[in-house]
Order: C-alpha cells, then structure tokens, then sequence
C-alpha cells in the first residue's frame, strides 16, 4: 500500500480545512492550484503577467516545500479567466520557468476562486 503524504508550504496562505498544497506519493507530487495571493491571502495588485509571477512563485514554494523543484516538473495546467490573456501570461511563463519546459494545458474558465484572472497547478516527480 502506498503512503500519501500532505504538504503544505509555511510561505503561502494556509487553507487545510479545504485542502493541502501537495498531495506526495512514491514518485509523484500533485500540487494544488494556485492563484495570485500573496501570504496574507489577499490577491496581488496587478495585471495578468503580475498574477502569473505570483502563481509560479506560489507553486515554487510548494516544491520546494515538497522536496522538488521546477526542474523536475512533469505537467501544468493553467486556467485563465480569459484567453485573451494568453500571449501576456505566456511572456511571464517562458521567462520563469526553466528549459525544457514541462508539458501545459491551458484553458479558459468560466469562474475561479475569488474571481481571479489565473490558477495554476503542477505535477512534480522528486
């Protein structure tokens, strides 16, 4: 039977009565999506590309906390309010993550948590 371990990061906003921020299984770490709050939970001031350095930065911590890092990223998914977005959240997304980027969907939804304009969630190996 495998273990499940529940991680969550000290540097991002804590939400453990509705979920943890990784979910690590033997190989395999499962990073909840995350969206452009700061610690104190309140959403960044900014645009799009602002948002998207806070999601990528939030997920960071994540793996890190995790024992990962971008490196070893194997997918994302990123949702956009709007896929107007696209190209802006691209710009920010190349710069930041590093070569050879991993695997992406990206897709537009209707409604995300407290109306933000983008979430972001990853799966790592370690």
């Amino acid at each position: 039977m495998s273990t499940v371990e529940k991680i969550n990061s000290e540097e991002n906003p804590s939400f453990t009565h509705i979920l943890s921020h990784a979910a690590k299984v033997p190989g395999l770490i499962f990073l909840s999506g995350q969206t452009p709050v700061g610690k104190d939970g309140k959403v960044v001031e900014g645009g799009i590309q602002e948002h998207t350095a806070q999601c990528i930065n939030n997920l960071g911590n994540v793996l890190k906390a995790s024992g990962s890092s971008w490196e070893k990223v194997v997918k994302v998914n990123v949702y956009l309010k709007n896929m107007d977005d696209f190209g802006a959240m691209n710009q920010v997304y190349e710069k930041l993550l590093p070569n050879p980027k991993p695997a992406r969907t990206c897709i537009q939804a209707a409604k995300l948590p407290n109306d933000v304009d983008v979430e972001i969630e990853a799966i790592a190996a370690y």
